[in-house]
């Protein structure tokens, strides 16, 4: 196979992940209908984690302590992000939940910041500003509140435990297998909605999980959404420059506001629709003018 060829494949399996995690959300707001969100993240965690446990078998026995207490921290903090953007899902459209999401993006340089005190380049200020201006025009976009709602809050909570998340991810991968992390993760992450579920959501979905439309939903969540999806990012993460992966990966919001606008109807404002285009200008720049500066730098 050819570098071409390579980089062509890679290059759709980004889009075609960032695809399926933009119509995610479009799935998380209709299931929020029949099932409690936190039920929702348990069986999509437990599903992924059997999966990828099960593919990646052999592994397992390399496995030490060290990985599954970071494996546990990792668990924690991608349950909670999960936890409040499901949540905050409930509240407010699948539209503005992907977008504002993307938060996360810019965080990460702040906390490096005052974590390893790594001044943010200069860009990064400005891209923050563009994001929290398209933000602002976002939240605030529609017609019938004029307000920004609980679920965008929570929305804008979950862009900070996905920054810590993707943050200390990039600093336990030095130190184990990535795949054997990612399936710790999940299955801690699914332990602590399963101990969570029954005190936010009451007693187990019973009923409810024996509707289709809930079954179909949880798999997609779990096989493609989440454990596929892996899949697919760490390919294209291999063969891809970083930059350019990121690009693909962040049309995420972009899906997800375009399947949240044809299946759920959602209603985009020209107010909003300037605040998508801001924060995804922002996000565009935050990762393209990196790799622009190194190179004329080299």
């Amino acid at each position: 196979m050819t570098k071409h060829t390579t980089f062509l494949l890679s290059s759709a399996g980004l889009l075609l992940a960032a695809a399926i995690w933009g119509f995610a959300f479009v799935i998380v707001k209709d299931s929020l209908d029949y099932i409690g969100a936190v039920w929702m993240i348990a069986f999509r965690f437990t599903i992924a984690a059997l999966a990828l446990a099960i593919i990646y078998c052999k592994k397992l026995k390399f496995l030490t302590k060290k990985a599954w207490i970071h494996g546990g921290i990792l668990g924690f903090y991608l349950f909670t992000a999960y936890l409040v953007q499901t949540i905050g899902c409930n509240y407010t459209t699948a539209g503005k939940n992907a977008f504002l999401t993307t938060s996360y993006v810019f965080l990460i340089p702040v906390f490096l910041w005052i974590i390893e005190k790594r001044r943010p380049a200069f860009y990064i200020f400005l891209c923050a500003i563009m994001s929290i201006t398209g933000i602002g025009m976002l939240a605030l976009g529609t017609s019938d509140t004029g307000t920004v709602n609980i679920g965008d809050i929570l929305t804008l909570i979950c862009g900070i435990f996905y920054a810590i998340h993707i943050i200390f991810t990039s600093k336990y991968n030095e130190h184990h297998d990535p795949i054997l992390l990612t399936v710790l993760q999940f299955l801690f992450a699914s332990i602590f909605a399963w101990i969570c579920a029954p005190i936010f959501d009451g007693a187990f979905p019973i009923e409810q999980i024996q509707n289709p439309r809930v079954i179909i939903s949880m798999l997609y969540l779990g096989l493609l959404s989440t454990m596929i999806c892996f899949v697919l990012q760490n390919v294209g993460l291999k063969y891809l420059p970083s930059a350019w992966a990121s690009l693909l990966l962040s049309f995420e919001s972009v899906f997800g506001v375009i399947f949240s606008t044809i299946v759920l109807g959602e209603k985009i404002t020209l107010r909003m629709g300037f605040g998508c285009a801001l924060i995804f200008a922002a996000v565009v720049l935050a990762q393209v003018l990196p790799e622009v500066l190194k190179e004329k730098r080299k």
